[in-house]
C-alpha cells in the first residue's frame, strides 16, 4: 500500500509533467513520456555534438535577425546573443559539458541557454525548425572541412613536388599491366600524382559552389508567415546564396553525397599511390625504402619490414566508399520533405572526412622520408626491352611503316632479348638481317637517358618538359 499522504495532487502531477516535458522541444503535444529505449535510440548528441560551433553561430545570426525584424524584442535578442556567445566560448575552449541525455545538439544548446539567461531563451526558436537548423549546421561544417581538405591536398602536392625535384635525375622502368614497359623519369610519375590530386581539389571546390546556399528560414519545410529576413542571415553567416525552395532546403542531402563522392574519387587516387609505393618497396622492385617510422615488423619473422601504414591507407578507402553508399542508400527511398532517417547522414560524413584528413596528414610526412634505391634501379634499366618502342620509332623515322617497324622489332625481341642477348651487342651484319634500315647508330638510343630525351611530345617524360612542369607546379602550388 501507498503510505497515507504520499499521493500527489493532480495539480502537482501536472506541474511536474510540464517541467519534465520542457526538456524536449516538442514535448507539449505528448501526453506521456517516451521510454528510455526510445530516447537512447533516437538521440544523436553522441555524434552531432561536433556541430555545436555551427549550431551556435547559426543561432546568433538568427537571434539578431529576429530582433532586427522586431519579431522578438531587441532586449531579448541581445540577451540571447550574449548567452549564446558565452556558450560558444565554453564550447571552443572545451569547458562546455555536453548532456549525454540530450535529444540532439539543438536541444542541448537550447537547454544550456535557458539555464544561463532564463525565459528569453524560449524565443530563440521562433521562425525556425530543427529541420532547417540541421541543414544549416551541416553545410557550415562541410564548408569548413572542405577548406581543411583543400589545404591538406595542397600540402601533399607540395610534399610530392619536393620529392620529385630532389630526384629530378632519377629514371625508373615504367610498367603497364605490371610488366616492364618503357623508361620514365621518376619526377614524371610524381607529376602524374599531382595532376590527379589537382582534379580532386577542383571537384571539391566545384561542390562548394553548389553547397554555398543558406537554408535557414525554410522552417519545417514550408517557410513561415513571420517577417523574417533570410538575406540578412545569409550575409551574417557568410553564404553566397539563399536556397530557393523550402522543401528542397530541408530534405535533400545531395551536398553530402557530392562531397562523399569527391572524397571517394580522391581516396581511389590515394589508394593507387599507396599501391605503387608498396610495390616499389618490395625486394622484387626495390625502387624505394620507406622510413621505419611508417612501417611495422612481424611478430614471428624478425627480418620483416612491412609497409602497414600504406596498407591501412589502401584499406581505409573501403570506409570512405562505404560512407557514400550508406548515404546514397539512405536517401534513395525517402519521400519528399524531411524524414528522421536524415539523422543518420552525419556519422558516415564525419567518419569519411576524419579518415581522409588523417590519410593526407600521414602522406605529407611519409613522402618526406622516402629513400631512392638508385643502384637497384640502375640495374633494372639495363634491360634493353625497355627501348623496343624507341627502336620502332627509329625505323619509322627511316621510312618504315609502323606495322613493318613493329614486326621487325618483334623478331629482334624474340631472337635476342627473350634469350638474354643484348641488342647493343649485335654486329652490323646481324642487324641488317632484320632490316637494311638498322645501323650501328641504333645503339645510341639503347640507354635510359636517350630514351626519355626522345619523348618530346607535350606532356611526355622528356627531362626538359618535366623540368618545365616542375616549375609550373611550384608556382601554382605556392599561389594556391
Amino acid at each position: 500500500m501507498i503510505p497515507k499522504g504520499t499521493v500527489p495532487k493532480a495539480s502537482e502531477i501536472r506541474v511536474e509533467w510540464e517541467i519534465t516535458m520542457t526538456k524536449k522541444l516538442w514535448g507539449s503535444r505528448f501526453p506521456k513520456e517516451t521510454t528510455a529505449l526510445t530516447d537512447k535510440f533516437t538521440s544523436s548528441i553522441s555524434f552531432d555534438k561536433r556541430l555545436a560551433k555551427y549550431d551556435i553561430l547559426g543561432s546568433i545570426a538568427h537571434a539578431k535577425m529576429l530582433g532586427k525584424q522586431r519579431i522578438i524584442p531587441l532586449k531579448d535578442a541581445a540577451l540571447i546573443v550574449k548567452g549564446l556567445n558565452s556558450i560558444f566560448k565554453d564550447v571552443m575552449n572545451g569547458r562546455f559539458k555536453f548532456d549525454p541525455n540530450a535529444e540532439d545538439i539543438h536541444s542541448n544548446i537550447q537547454d544550456a541557454l535557458i539555464k544561463r539567461i532564463g525565459p528569453a531563451a524560449y524565443k530563440l526558436h521562433t521562425a525556425r525548425s530543427r529541420n532547417d537548423q540541421i541543414a544549416l549546421d551541416v553545410r557550415m561544417y562541410i564548408k569548413d572541412e572542405m577548406q581543411e581538405l583543400l589545404d591538406l591536398i595542397n600540402l601533399f602536392q607540395k610534399s610530392i613536388l619536393k620529392f620529385a625535384k630532389n630526384n629530378a635525375k632519377v629514371i625508373i622502368p615504367g610498367y603497364t599491366h605490371l610488366q616492364v614497359a618503357q623508361c620514365v623519369l621518376l619526377a614524371h610519375q610524381m607529376l602524374a600524382y599531382i595532376e590527379s590530386l589537382e582534379r580532386d581539389k577542383q571537384r571539391i571546390i566545384d561542390a562548394g559552389k553548389r553547397l554555398d546556399s543558406m537554408p535557414l528560414g525554410s522552417c519545417a519545410f514550408s517557410g513561415t508567415g513571420l517577417p523574417i529576413d533570410r538575406a540578412y542571415v545569409k550575409t551574417q553567416l557568410g553564404f553566397k546564396k539563399l536556397t530557393e525552395n523550402s522543401i528542397d532546403s530541408v530534405s535533400d542531402r545531395d551536398f553530402i553525397m557530392e562531397i562523399l563522392a569527391d572524397l571517394s574519387i580522391l581516396s581511389v587516387h590515394l589508394s593507387r599511390i599507396s599501391e605503387d609505393l608498396i610495390l616499389w618497396s618490395t625486394r622484387e622492385f626495390n625502387f624505394i625504402d620507406i622510413d621505419f617510422s611508417f612501417c611495422t615488423g612481424s611478430s614471428i619473422m624478425p627480418h620483416k619490414k612491412n609497409p602497414d601504414v600504406l596498407e591501412l591507407i589502401r584499406g581505409s578507402v573501403g570506409k570512405i566508399h562505404g560512407a557514400l553508399s550508406s548515404v546514397l542508400i539512405l536517401m534513395k527511398g525517402l519521400p519528399s520533405s524531411y524524414n528522421r532517417d536524415l539523422q543518420l547522414d552525419k556519422p558516415p560524413l564525419f567518419d569519411a572526412v576524419d579518415t581522409m584528413e588523417n590519410i593526407l596528414e600521414i602522406f605529407i610526412e611519409l613522402f618526406q622520408n622516402i629513400v631512392i634505391e638508385k643502384e637497384a634501379i640502375a640495374a633494372k634499366l639495363k634491360d634493353e626491352s625497355l627501348f623496343s618502342v624507341d627502336i620502332v620509332e627509329y625505323l619509322i623515322k627511316k621510312g618504315s611503316s609502323y606495322r613493318e617497324a613493329h614486326d621487325i622489332v618483334g623478331r629482334i625481341v624474340k631472337d635476342c632479348l627473350d634469350k638474354g642477348r643484348k641488342l647493343s651487342g649485335l654486329t652490323s651484319a646481324e642487324l641488317q638481317k632484320y632490316s637494311k634500315k638498322l645501323g650501328l647508330d641504333v645503339r645510341n638510343i639503347l640507354n635510359a637517358w636517350a630514351s626519355v630525351n626522345l619523348k618530346t611530345s607535350y606532356g611526355g617524360t622528356s627531362p626538359k618538359l618535366v623540368a618545365r612542369q616542375l616549375k609550373i607546379w611550384t608556382a601554382r602550388l605556392d599561389r594556391d
